[in-house]
C-alpha cells in the first residue's frame, strides 16, 4: 500500500491524493499536522525535508513533493 504523508492545506498533497484515487490505487493518508508520530516517521523518509507531500510507494520508494506526473 502507498502512504501519502502531508497536510490538509497543501494543494500538492491534494493533487496527490486525487491522482492515486482517480487510478484506483489505494492508499492511506497521513496528517502530519495531526501527528507529531508520524511527521517523524516522514521526516525518516525524507532525510529530514518538511516538504510535502512524501509518497512512500509500496515497495519502498519514496517521492518528495508531487507535479501531477
Amino acid at each position: 500500500m502507498v502512504v501519502i504523508y502531508g497536510k490538509d492545506s497543501c494543494p500538492y498533497t491534494q493533487a496527490a491524493r486525487d491522482d492515486y484515487a482517480n487510478r484506483g490505487i489505494a492508499f492511506e493518508y497521513v496528517n502530519v499536522k495531526k501527528n507529531a508520530a508520524e511527521l517523524e516517521k516522514m521526516l525518516g523518509f525524507s532525510k529530514g525535508r518538511r516538504a510535502v507531500p512524501v509518497i512512500v510507494d509500496a515497495d519502498g520508494t519514496v517521492t518528495i513533493g508531487f507535479g501531477g506526473t
